[in-house]
């Protein structure tokens, strides 16, 4: 565990406080965000996550700073792939553009919070037992597995536990009633399909987290550092939406790039777990070296989607996990 200040901890929680105030203000009028919008929005949220890590290294310490960055660049790349399943999302229930960013905000808000959660959780079994890391590292085999057979493309949003679950709650309508979640009809409190979407997109959250939560401690044990950097990772994501809407299609080959990395991260839980239960004479891998490896695959991931195009009329975008 790292030595932490209290001000920094207070650091952050100003900060994303303010960042998602300013966001929310600036956006209190439903619009389509355009590219350029969308642009300047994730320069902000890159920005802000690049300076926080120089403030970890700083402050913390270069082996902080180095397991901060590690961790928010894998969160980071999982993130683009769950763009895949909100514009799942957004298709199945025909969400207009003008609503879409309310709906990851508020995604965003419920993620914080969730993720917060099992994170916590997470840091507390690892750190109380630590052969539950092997059963992280089977979770992050599996989950690449998943992504590589690309198992589970059919799956319905609409028939997803969490939208299910509302409709067993409220009434849904089939009609979108501007950027209204409620609304009566015949003296009866009835949802609109925009709360719909946003229990999928929760839900979906929740999904990722398995993957998410265990890759993330095979980084770091340390909750500052496990949080922070999904924060802002997660911060981020309505922005980067917008800006690759257009583009998800082409980044063919980071399904595969993803699914090396869960896998590599797998790896480095297993020897971290064995290290410290069986022998020290195992080796682990070096912070440093996460960090290379992160960068090179997606690197290499994002190349090759360029300079080797998919096939026109193929199915190669990464599907990702569907809720």
């Amino acid at each position: 565990m790292h030595e932490v200040p209290p001000w920094l901890w207070a650091a952050f929680a100003v900060t994303v406080g303010v960042a998602l105030a300013v966001d929310l203000l600036a956006n209190r009028r439903a619009h389509v965000i355009g590219l350029r919008e969308a642009a300047v929005w994730s320069g902000v949220w890159v920005g802000l996550a690049v300076v926080f890590g120089a403030s970890v290294f700083l402050v913390v310490g270069p082996t902080a700073g180095v397991e901060y960055t590690t961790a928010w660049l894998l969160e980071k790349s999982l993130s683009v792939d769950n763009l895949f399943v909100f514009a799942l999302i957004f298709g199945y229930f025909q969400v207009p553009r003008e609503y879409q960013h309310r709906v990851l905000f508020l995604g965003v808000l419920g993620a914080l919070v969730f993720r917060g959660l099992f994170l916590a959780a997470g840091v507390a079994v690892v750190n109380r037992f630590t052969v539950v890391m092997f059963v992280f590292a089977a979770v992050l085999f599996y989950s690449s597995y998943k992504i590589l057979t690309k198992e589970g493309d059919s799956v319905d949003p609409g028939r997803s536990i969490a939208v299910r679950l509302l409709r067993k709650v409220v009434p849904v309508r089939d009609d979108y009633a501007g950027n209204r979640f409620f609304l009566r009809e015949n003296g009866r409190l009835v949802a609109t399909p925009l709360l719909a979407v946003v229990t999928a997109v929760e839900g979906a959250d929740l999904i990722f987290a398995i993957d998410s939560v265990p890759a993330v401690l095979g980084v770091s044990s340390d909750i500052f550092i496990v949080y922070t950097s999904n924060a802002f990772a997660i911060l981020g994501l309505r922005a980067l939406y917008f800006l690759l809407a257009d583009l998800l299609d082409r980044f063919h080959q980071l399904s595969k790039g993803l699914a090396l990395i869960l896998a590599l991260i797998g790896v480095k839980l297993a020897l971290q777990a064995s290290h410290e239960i069986i022998s020290t004479g195992v080796p682990e891998v070096p912070s440093l070296v996460g960090l290379a490896v992160i960068v090179v695959v997606l690197a290499t991931s994002v190349v090759l989607s360029v300079v080797r195009p998919a096939p026109s009329g193929a199915d190669e975008a990464p599907s990702g996990r569907k809720p």
